[in-house]
């Protein structure tokens, strides 16, 4: 495998938000780019094959036949397939080739899944990444960790990532991705549940009032709306995120008490979004209202008997 990460060929299992943005702006460096996505066999197969074609991304028939063909594999699927994704890879992985796990798993399932990888001769290094992925594109602040961290950071931030070492163990990295979410995901489930419930009551007003008062750094209005947004378009994802959250916490002799609330209310959400509450997903106006009072008032009147 070369050395020059120019000369790879990139795979991406996974060709969701994450996976095309990421392959949008190393396409723009006139990389080779391979993706597979179990979407290709359902309903969302059109527009993922749209988005290739537009962007010169080669769709590849599985899991086993994109690690084939890979000199670099980003594993960015849903956090409830991280092992099963190495599983998959790991018969066909080449000798020596990186194997980057985007995904919000477990230090636990990070470990599992890093054993798959080495024990076929890949390179496995868990990725970390600190924030929201659409604002910063590829320069999304990515945590790396495992004894091959030290060596694949330069070669990304050639690429462009923003890539540093947490740690030569496996298991640090995803920590404190875990234990942040713990905050970062409450803090969504959290507002949805206290803006709504305010609403409800008419007292939304006094509430942001407060809110403002004893945390003046933050605009509760835009936040409100922002987390909406993510929760309603991202909630099935961000629920299974928040399951490998509450893993950690039990990995670590805790009983997850909030995580696994977190968990429910994302997944709850998640569950109108699928219903349609907030229109259909991929037309336009679907999570993004500017104001978290119109989605509020959508949950509120669902929850009314039907006379």
């Amino acid at each position: 495998m070369s050395v020059n990460p120019k000369q790879w060929h990139i795979g991406f299992v996974g060709y969701g938000e994450v996976g095309r943005i990421l392959s949008e702006d190393l396409r723009k460096q006139d990389l080779r780019i391979s993706a597979y996505d179990i979407k290709l066999d359902g309903g969302e197969a059109g527009a993922l094959r749209d988005h290739a074609g537009v962007h010169g991304v080669t769709l590849a028939s599985s899991a086993t036949d994109l690690a084939a063909r890979s000199d670099f594999i980003v594993s960015a699927v849903t956090a409830s397939q991280t092992v099963s994704v190495a599983q998959a890879c790991a018969p066909a992985v080449k000798k020596g080739a990186w194997f980057l796990d985007f995904n919000s798993a477990s230090p636990g399932a990070k470990q599992r899944a890093a054993v798959m990888i080495d024990g076929h001769g890949g390179r496995y290094v868990e990725g970390a990444v600190m924030t929201s992925v659409p604002p910063y594109r590829l320069k999304v602040p990515l945590l790396l960790g495992g004894p091959g961290a030290a060596e694949l950071t330069p070669l990304l931030v050639a690429l462009g990532f923003d890539a540093k070492v947490a740690s030569d163990k496996l298991g640090v990295a995803s920590a404190v991705k875990m234990c942040r979410s713990v905050m970062i995901k409450g803090l969504e489930a959290m507002v949805i549940e206290s803006f709504t419930t305010a609403r409800a009551y008419g007292v939304e007003d006094a509430v942001l009032v407060s809110l403002r008062e004893t945390f003046p750094g933050i605009d509760w209005e835009k936040q409100g709306a922002y987390f909406f947004q993510r929760v309603i378009e991202h909630g099935r994802r961000r629920s299974e995120e928040v399951r490998e959250v509450a893993e950690t916490v039990r990995e670590a002799g805790l009983t997850p008490w909030s995580a696994a609330g977190t968990a429910d209310r994302q997944a709850w959400v998640a569950d109108l979004a699928d219903a349609g509450l907030f229109g259909r997903k991929g037309e336009a106006g679907f999570a993004r209202s500017a104001d978290w009072r119109t989605e509020a008032d959508r949950i509120l009147a669902s929850l009314k008997p039907k006379t």
